[in-house]
């Protein structure tokens, strides 16, 4: 029972990772038309996004590896939902360059 219960709070907590790398990651590609230095900007936001979410996984991971799959599942869940969530309309091109 408890192990259910460790499982699903990791499961969350890769989901809350999952939510801050890719939200970042849309915030970090709208902003990009707008600032001056875009690769210094994805670059910055990339290495910042990846040591964030390792140190998260790390941290949930404990020493299990169960826990590790379960924080992996909930990230991947999160992916797959905001991919469907923000996919362009068929036959629909959106570029909007200023």
């Amino acid at each position: 029972m408890i192990e259910i219960f460790n499982l699903s709070v990791a499961c969350t907590a890769g989901m809350g990772l999952g939510f801050f790398y890719f939200g970042t990651l849309w915030l970090t590609v709208k902003h990009l038309p707008r600032v001056r230095r875009p690769a210094l900007l994805s670059l910055g936001s990339f290495w910042g996004r990846l040591g964030i979410t390792l140190i998260g996984f790390y941290l949930i991971m404990g020493e299990e590896g169960q826990r590790l799959l379960a924080c992996l599942l909930g990230f991947l869940l999160v992916r797959s939902l905001l991919v469907r969530r923000f996919r362009p309309e068929p036959g629909r091109v959106t570029l909007s360059v200023k």
